[in-house]
């Protein structure tokens, strides 16, 4: 990974103060993946030394990131051959973590 700039560091900062932490998720272990309970992102710096969603955050299935499909009547979240069904909490938590995730990374940096 890359070096980062003073601003990402702030972004990075208020990641952690707020309880997401980094994850290593195979194929993306060079990538920035930000976990929070049981949700994830893949991050990227950008070059005015901000951070930006790479991926929409994603419900982590065994470690791994998972898609979201509907089967039946319901949803699930998917990966590989495992899948879990995308119960009201669950969908919940991944609105959560992406709503909170996305107003830390528009956060102003501090001057």
């Amino acid at each position: 990974m890359q070096e980062l700039t003073p601003q990402q560091m702030q972004v990075i900062e208020r990641l952690f103060e707020a309880g997401f932490r980094p994850i290593a998720i195979p194929p993306y272990e060079s990538a920035l993946c930000m976990r929070k309970g049981d949700c994830a992102a893949i991050l990227a710096t950008v070059p005015n030394g901000g951070i930006r969603l790479l991926a929409p955050p994603s419900y982590l299935v065994d470690g791994n990131l998972s898609v979201k499909l509907t089967r039946g009547a319901g949803e699930v979240f998917v990966w590989k051959k495992k899948e879990m069904e995308a119960t009201p909490e669950r969908l919940k938590e991944l609105e959560s973590f992406r709503r909170e995730l996305a107003e830390l990374l528009d956060m102003p940096p501090k001057q």
